[in-house]
């Protein structure tokens, strides 16, 4: 089943009004300006509302998210008066606001991040401890059931950021690191996350007339510490705007130490900072170090973060736990723990806190989605049809849905259905979904019978996407069938090149080795089948079997 990606980069952002009273001094600002050519323009061009105060205006536009027209209206007043604090603030929060990203999940990692990480602890670690070994500690259905995505994790009912990339230390080449986990799109991993960071700051300050709104190499840091709101904006403008985390960790540190060591939001941010410098050890004291002064949510899930990335499961799943009893009714924590479950390859665990979920939030379209998928992969297509019924209902129309829904009508027998729901799909399709929905209608062409339907629908995923190793692997059993026995080798082998943790491939191409008779290159293959998948019935047969003609 495709998993439904969720936007879940940006996300509604914090209001901050609790800084908006009282706060600044305005004694510099002039409300009514002389009647200058500058002041008329003001009045007949920007300010469609005759006698209104323009800072008023500008404040009920940021509280009313009307980011881009208080971010104009602000602009116009600091040209009249540079040295207005409070348009100042407003502008910067509105910058803020227009370019927050929730991220307080995890992120898709870089080139370097994935190929040049040295955070893990272990090189062989423990099964069920680390992901890079996620199959170690499977639970759920096993891999001839449930298909696994290129890292060697089982297929969630709900896209992740990172979710289908693979974690340092798998063994992936360079190739393999640089691949994307959307068709079409191999070379759009960045080098690293920080990169992204410097491409989308140099964007903002594109946008903005004239430049930077703040120069930040004449910021004074000790001089905005004596003012905690000023100071406030200007972290969270600098972290989330021009992304410069070495000026932050400057700024918060002077404020922290102005504010004694004892205001948690400081070292909340400071935390942020070293982590996105990568200095995760100091990133991990200052986030401890925050939850002695106030315990806060988001807080213990960029700590949970942390450990993520130190490669530490099971610590993280703890953090979380501890973190769920003094918070009980809080869904982030329950789903980063679910999550972590699903990377570890650990679904009786995760599915139970996914119905946790659900009891709290009887609308959470990821805990609906990855319980559906697990109904599914369990052979239950009926109960999981009714979880996808579900999403429709509370307004879900993506591609990925209807796809789902037409797998689940056609494995539970209602063939009127299913066509109806390609179709669908195929309707709301984007580029990186078109060579799903084309791979699962080949799938009902071969349970039709229409095997030359099947074979136009996987040429077309494959050309859609030539990254999509499980039709690569279908598509050279149809060759096979054809008598093609050379594009079906070459569809085996390019299958399993671009996922080596699906067994199916593999074993496919041991067993038309062995009825070729190259016995030897049969027993190399179906040895990386068995490594994918060491219970696999049909590849310890296999095994005897060329046991028996070297003996």
């Amino acid at each position: 089943i495709v998993s439904r990606p969720e936007g879940r980069g940006k996300r509604v952002f914090p209001l901050w009004r609790q800084e908006m009273a009282g706060r600044l001094n305005t004694a510099a600002r002039e409300t009514i300006a002389a009647p200058t050519a500058t002041s008329d323009k003001w009045n007949i061009d920007s300010n469609p509302f005759r006698g209104m105060d323009p800072v008023f205006l500008t404040i009920s536009r940021l509280r009313r998210q009307r980011l881009d027209e208080s971010i104009t209206v602000s602009t116009d007043l600091l040209s009249r008066n540079a040295f207005d604090q409070q348009v100042w603030w407003v502008k910067c929060r509105a910058l803020t606001n227009k370019n927050w990203i929730d991220d307080a999940e995890m992120e898709e990692e870089g080139l370097a991040d994935v190929l040049m990480d040295d955070n893990a602890t272990s090189s062989l670690p423990r099964p069920g401890t680390s992901l890079n070994r996620p199959q170690t500690n499977a639970t759920g259905p096993s891999p001839a059931v449930r298909p696994t995505s290129n890292s060697g994790r089982p297929m969630s009912g709900f896209a992740r950021p990172g979710t289908n990339s693979a974690r340092p230390g798998s063994g992936m080449s360079v190739d393999q690191a640089m691949a994307s986990a959307r068709g079409g799109t191999a070379m759009n991993r960045p080098v690293t996350t920080s990169g992204r960071f410097v491409r989308l700051g140099t964007a903002s300050m594109m946008s903005e007339p004239g430049g930077a709104f703040i120069n930040l190499d004449r910021v004074n840091v000790n001089k905005y510490a004596e003012r905690p709101a000023m100071c406030r904006a200007l972290c969270d403008y600098i972290l989330y705007v021009e992304h410069v985390p070495k000026k932050a960790v400057e700024l918060c540190a002077a404020a922290t130490q102005k504010a004694s060591f004892k205001d948690w939001w400081w070292k909340a941010r400071l935390g942020k900072a070293y982590y996105q410098l990568g200095l995760y050890r100091e990133a991990e004291r200052q986030f401890l170090s925050s939850l002695k002064d106030k315990d806060m949510v988001v807080t213990h899930l960029e700590l949970g973060k942390i450990y993520m990335k130190l490669d530490q499961p099971n610590k993280a799943v703890e953090v979380y736990e501890a973190a769920s009893q003094a918070h009980p009714a809080e869904t982030l924590l329950l789903l980063a723990r679910a999550r972590v479950h699903d990377m570890v390859n650990n679904s009786e665990r995760a599915m139970a806190v996914y119905k946790e979920v659900l009891e709290i939030e009887a609308s959470s379209v990821e805990a609906v989605s990855c319980l559906a998928a697990h109904q599914f992969y369990s052979d239950q297509p009926e109960i999981a049809l009714r979880y996808y019924r579900r999403l429709l209902q509370m307004g879900v129309q993506t591609a990925e849905l209807w796809n789902n829904l037409g797998l689940c009508c056609f494995h539970s027998g209602q063939y009127d259905m299913c066509l109806t729901c390609f179709e669908r799909a195929l309707q709301l399709s984007q580029d990186d979904t078109t060579a799903d929905v084309w791979y699962n209608i080949s799938h009902l062409a071969i349970g039709i019978g229409d095997l030359g339907l099947a074979y136009q629908a996987l040429k077309i995923s494959v050309a859609a996407d030539n990254k999509h190793a499980h039709a690569y692997n279908n598509l050279a059993v149809l060759e096979l069938k054809k008598g093609n026995v050379d594009a079906a080798r070459g569809g085996f082998g390019q299958s399993h090149t671009l996922n080596p943790f699906a067994f199916e491939a593999p074993f496919n191409l041991a067993l038309l080795c062995f009825k070729l008779g190259e016995f030897q290159e049969s027993y190399e293959v179906v040895k990386k089948s068995l490594e994918c998948f060491p219970e696999h019935a049909e590849s310890k047969e296999l095994v005897k079997s060329l046991e028996q003609k070297f003996t």
